[in-house]
């Protein structure tokens, strides 16, 4: 069997200890799953996990594209799945590790999200918004795909993606997702999902996460990337740990009131994280007991991997 490790969880609740710790007992190399942790010298802000931490294991899908670019699901799916592929076929156990959800699922699931040629179309589509304003689009899309419209509002780049996928294909998007659901995932993993019993304890180390990484030097990151030509309103620079420390570097807000916006944003991502890994019937949930250390949830995962040590 494909041997294979599926490491959800909101920030902070011990992701990369784990897959750290279940790489080194069951011969494997980690592959993150994490929608920030991509970008080239975002390191501290994304909490990308250092040399030491990573104790020797092999990591993949970190330090992928520059900050300025544009990144996507697609995009992290068509180069993910064939890093995972080498390691099985070398016989490896491949550990998918990371909070991003919707990435982790897209992969596992091996979606086709219908990539187009450059026809220029999206380009038009995204003329008319900066023209016309959302409404049109969002009327326009319900008319075709009407469970899109109610997806997709208040989302300019979903509902500009949607009438993308209906005017190039003629099929709403709603009815290529329903196909490509139909189709037997890619990869069958064993799915764990991190969580703390009292969620006091989370809260707080995201608290104390947010404090140490002032003190590695986050803000002293921000401005680099910004020194460099970075934009302060590209899609990486809006990541909760950047946007509110831009600010405050324009003089919008002091650094510890920027800290605490980040602290509650954060709170807030862990609490959305949750709700998204829960909708998995599959996943087994390591649930933290106060004080509990890494070793006993490592215990608590082999439980469920016997099949692992054949």
């Amino acid at each position: 069997m494909d041997k294979i490790i599926c490491i959800a969880g909101p920030t902070a609740s011990g992701k990369t200890a784990l897959a750290v710790e279940l790489a080194k007992l069951y011969n494997g190399e980690v592959v993150s799953c994490d929608s920030m942790q991509i970008y080239r010298r975002m390191d501290i802000g994304t909490a990308k996990p250092t040399r030491e931490e990573m104790q020797g294991i092999v990591h993949h899908m970190l330090d992928v594209c520059d900050p300025a670019e544009d990144f996507s699901v697609s995009r992290y799916c068509d180069m993910a799945a064939p890093i995972v592929d080498d390691i099985l076929a070398r016989g490896k156990t491949a550990i998918i590790a990371g909070g991003t959800g919707l990435y982790m699922d897209s992969l596992i699931k091996g979606n086709d999200f219908a990539a187009f040629p450059a026809t220029g179309r999206r380009e038009a589509l995204e003329a008319r918004f900066a023209a016309e304003g959302m409404e049109p689009l969002l009327a326009e899309l319900r008319s075709v795909d009407p469970e899109a419209a109610e997806r997709s509002q208040g989302n300019p780049r979903r509902i500009i993606r949607a009438l993308e996928v209906y005017l190039e294909t003629g099929t709403p998007i709603t009815e290529h997702n329903r196909r490509t659901q139909a189709i037997p995932p890619r990869y069958d993993p064993v799915w764990f999902a991190l969580e703390d019993e009292d969620r006091a304890e989370l809260y707080d180390r995201i608290d104390r996460r947010v404090g140490i990484m002032l003190e590695q030097g986050l803000v002293e990151e921000i401005k680099s990337l910004l020194a460099s030509g970075i934009p302060a309103d590209c899609t990486a620079m809006q990541a909760i740990g950047y946007k509110e420390f831009v600010a405050a570097l324009n003089g919008l807000c002091t650094i510890e009131e920027a800290a605490d916006q980040v602290r509650q944003s954060s709170r807030r991502y862990a609490k959305r994280q949750l709700t998204w890994f829960r909708r998995n019937p599959k996943a087994i949930w390591l649930r933290r007991a106060k004080g509990e250390r890494t070793e006993e949830i490592v215990q608590k995962a082999r439980q469920h991997l016997r099949d692992f040590d054949k």
